[in-house]
C-alpha cells in the first residue's frame, strides 16, 4: 500500500475504552449516592442506544442533536426504568462522561508515533467540544478535530468521510480510516478511503461481541496503534 497522506479515526471503542471508563464513574457516583446499580450492564444499555438515536436524526425524527443530547435522552430513559432520581445537576455531570473517558493502553503511544510522520485527526460521531476535552483528558494528540457536527451528517453517510477530505484538502484515496467498527470502515470505503480495522476484543468487555468482518475486506488490519505505527514506517 503507497503511504497515505493524512489518518482519521474512529474515537469511541477504537481510540478510548468508553465501556471501563463509564462503568468505573458509575460505581464512584453509585457509591457517593447509595445507589445499588448494574453498571456494567448499564453502560452497556447506554451506548446500545446510541446507534438508534443517531438514526433518529438521520431519518429526520429528531432535528440535529449533538451526541451530549442524544446521550441525554438515553440516559433519562435508562434512569427512569430503573427507578433512580438524579437531581439535574447530577444527571448533567454524569451525562459528561462520555467527555473524559480514557484511552486503550497504546493509544497515546500509537497516536504519537503515527503524528510524527502523519497529520492525524479525529473523524468521530462526538460534537467538537466533547472530542476537545476527550483529547484533554486522555492527552491525545490530535492534529485537528473533525466531528460529524461540522458535517450535518452522522456517519456512516457518505458525507462525513468526504467532509473530512475536503477539509484535509485531500482526494479520498490519500486519506486512511482507522476504526475498530467494519460497518464504520466499509462507509469510509464507499466514499473512496482507505480503511484500517483495529479490532479492540474488549471493547463491550471480555467476551464481548464483535461485529463480523472478512479477510481482506480492509487495506490493512493491525492489531494496536503501535503495530499500526509499524507498518506505516513511523
Amino acid at each position: 500500500m503507497t503511504a497515505p497522506a493524512a489518518l482519521v479515526f474512529d474515537v469511541f471503542g477504537t481510540v478510548v475504552d468508553w465501556r471501563s471508563s463509564v462503568i468505573a464513574e458509575g460505581t464512584a457516583r453509585g457509591a457517593r449516592l447509595g445507589l445499588t446499580v448494574d453498571w456494567a450492564a448499564f453502560a452497556d444499555d447506554w451506548r446500545a442506544g446510541y446507534p438508534r438515536a443517531m438514526d433518529e436524526v438521520r431519518r429526520g425524527v429528531l432535528p440535529w442533536t449533538n451526541i451530549d443530547g442524544l446521550h441525554r435522552r438515553i440516559l433519562d430513559r435508562l434512569l427512569a426504568e430503573r427507578g433512580i432520581v438524579l437531581d439535574e445537576a447530577e444527571a448533567a455531570e454524569f451525562n459528561r462522561v462520555w467527555h473524559r473517558l480514557d484511552p486503550w493502553p497504546d493509544s497515546v503511544d500509537g497516536l504519537t508515533r503515527l503524528k510524527a510522520k502523519f497529520p492525524i485527526a479525529t473523524l468521530s460521531n462526538g460534537h467538537v467540544r466533547l472530542l476537545v476535552d476527550m483529547a484533554r483528558h486522555a492527552g491525545l494528540p490530535w492534529d485537528a478535530i473533525f466531528s460529524a457536527e461540522l458535517f450535518g451528517h452522522y456517519k456512516p453517510d457518505p458525507e462525513t468521510y468526504l467532509g473530512a477530505c475536503r477539509l484535509l484538502d485531500l482526494p479520498p484515496e490519500q486519506v486512511l480510516m482507522v476504526a475498530a467498527h467494519p460497518s464504520d470502515l466499509r462507509g469510509a470505503r464507499a466514499a473512496g478511503l482507505r480503511t484500517v480495522y483495529v479490532p479492540r476484543p474488549l471493547e463491550r468487555g471480555p467476551g464481548g461481541p464483535m461485529e463480523p468482518w472478512t479477510e481482506g475486506e480492509f487495506d490493512v488490519v493491525a492489531t494496536d496503534f503501535v503495530d499500526l505505527a509499524r507498518r506505516l514506517g513511523a
